[in-house]
């Protein structure tokens, strides 16, 4: 199991309250806004440095230190020299002075008439204002060069300094998700480290009697877990301290000891199984006798069944998702209402899954009044139009379906039937789920 040590979570008295809402079954778009309302950011933060800066989250702007470029440059391989413009005559003749490499620069004048070979990269000579590339020239020796008539525009073919980032303006800001392309920005600045929020601590059990570790004979009517290992994947992808408590049978006691151990050791506490109304469906009971319940019914195909609030043990509490048991619902509540939280607990400034439209191949059963999400083949037609069909049987318990698909179709709460050829919504899985 991926256990780590304890941490204080936040004290309850600071925390906006949940009061229960035992009603209808809220939309997708209002159990959003109470998990919105009730998630704050967390304060603390850490260096590290830029080998493990990727993926987390910017705790602060960062500032450039220096022009980038730090000097004007060659932008290709070629000539450097003085343009005139349009007093310049046609096939105007250079004569070579010297070279100009990336990292050593030539650091004599060029004057009128004069020019200097120089490679992409490599500091602009002194009395330089543009490059011409060896292909476009009309003639060259190892002495002279000639240039064609469309040549002579000042600062062609040159990059000025701070072009890209000027010293003193915004390089990232603060709540942005570190990518590879901001780790090459920052190492560019000549930064070997970079403040971050630090990783945000979730713990995360199984419960059931009939759910069997690998390894463990599997039992009539048991089946093994497989929510674990994708909560693990999908906490590990977004770079969060996955604490895996492993498998927690339907007993009040030690389900109630569970929450406890998760609320001392987490700042999030994510369940699978046990949340709906059955005799042996306890975690919202426990969840109800040691802190708050906000909800625990969305109008959603799969996750219906899905429990909110916070838990609390002593001084420390830990908000808590008593997710569905279903595969398929747990990876589906996950994604498009645990991960936006959690990334707004991190500080992340961009939460929410894009969504792409897409023109279905097949007609969607669906009824208004509820969010339904079909697992999806996105694929690019001849035309270079985007379609989209569903990976086959729908059940919330064909875990098979989501390793085959790439997407997710998401038919909104409004929707009804929607037949072949209109345009649906689809959200990517590559990179998030």
């Amino acid at each position: 199991m991926m256990h780590s040590s304890p941490m204080t979570v936040q004290n309850s008295s600071c925390e906006p309250s949940i009061k229960a809402d035992n009603t209808a079954p809220l939309s997708l778009d209002q159990a959003k806004e109470k998990i919105t309302r009730l998630v704050r950011p967390q304060s603390s933060h850490e260096q590290v440095s830029l080998t493990a800066a990727l993926g987390r989250v910017l705790a602060q702007d960062v500032i450039s230190p220096i022009d980038v470029p730090a000097h004007d440059n060659a932008a290709m391989d070629g000539y450097a020299f003085a343009s005139l413009g349009d007093c310049a005559p046609e096939g105007r003749t250079l004569r070579i002075v010297g070279c100009a490499l990336a990292g050593a620069a030539f650091l004599g004048q060029v004057n009128s008439g004069e020019c200097v070979r120089i490679t992409t990269g490599a500091v602009m000579p002194a009395g330089c204002d543009s490059v011409v590339p060896y292909e476009q020239l009309l003639a060259q020796n190892d002495t002279h060069i000639t240039l064609p008539a469309n040549a002579d525009s000042a600062g062609v073919h040159r990059r000025l300094r701070g072009e890209d980032l000027q010293r003193g303006s915004t390089a990232l800001h603060k709540g942005r998700l570190l990518t590879p392309s901001d780790l090459g920005l920052l190492a560019s600045l000549g930064l070997t480290s970079v403040v971050v929020k630090t990783r945000l601590r979730v713990a995360f059990f199984s419960t059931g009697d009939e759910i069997r570790a690998q390894g463990e004979a599997n039992q009539h009517g048991c089946v093994y877990d497989s929510n674990r290992y994708t909560l693990f994947g999908m906490l590990s992808r977004l770079g969060c301290v996955a604490i895996d408590l492993g498998i927690i049978p339907d007993d009040a006691v030690q389900l109630e000891t569970a929450f406890r151990s998760a609320c001392e050791q987490a700042d999030v506490i994510i369940t699978s199984g046990g949340v709906s109304q059955g005799s042996a469906d306890l975690t919202r009971l426990t969840m109800s006798r040691l802190g708050e319940v906000s909800f625990w019914q969305i109008a959603m195909r799969p996750g219906r069944p899905m429990a909110f609030g916070r838990i609390h043990n002593g001084t420390r509490s830990a908000l808590l998702f008593g997710l569905p048991g279903n595969p398929v619902a747990v990876m589906s509540s996950f994604y498009f209402l645990v991960r936006p939280a959690l990334l707004r607990m991190m500080g992340a400034d961009l939460v929410e899954p894009l969504l792409i439209p897409a023109v279905t191949m097949t007609a969607l059963q669906k009824k208004a009044g509820r969010t339904e999400f079909q697992r999806g083949i996105l694929k690019r037609n001849l035309q270079g139009h985007l379609e989209v069909s569903v990976t086959g049987s729908q059940g919330s318990g064909i875990l098979r379906s989501m390793s085959e698909a790439n997407c997710m179709i998401v038919l909104h709460h409004h929707q009804d039937q929607v037949h072949a050829g209109e345009v649906v919504d689809v959200t990517l899985f590559d990179g998030l789920i």
